[in-house]
């Protein structure tokens, strides 16, 4: 069972790269150079993310879960926030056009 929210979101979720620059990062001590290394990626691919010019993929959600200890779900289900948000502001004329179907 689902609870429908008439309200539409005016603010923008929080992107899981501000969370690891904000929350993660100085919380352990990490830099870019050290958490790329921690996590077998790039620093241009960290740096991306940081910089909110990249999603995180599920690969990166296992990464991200086995080295913070939390699970891939909550850097997927914010990322999934993030997308959600965007792409209905990007597509809601078009979305709202669609008319919903009644059922018989």
């Amino acid at each position: 069972m689902s609870i429908v929210n008439p309200g539409k979101r005016q603010v923008r979720p929080t992107h899981p790269g501000e969370m690891l620059r904000e929350d993660f990062l100085p919380d352990f001590g990490l830099t870019v150079s050290s958490l790329a290394e921690a996590l077998g990626v790039s620093r241009q691919t960290i740096n991306e993310l940081l910089r909110e010019r990249r999603a995180v993929s599920p690969e990166m959600a296992l990464r991200l879960s086995r080295l913070f200890g939390n699970s891939p779900e909550f850097w997927l289900n914010a990322q999934r926030a993030v997308d959600l948000w965007e792409t209905t502001r990007a597509a809601n004329k078009n979305i709202d056009r669609i008319k919903p179907l009644n059922v018989a």
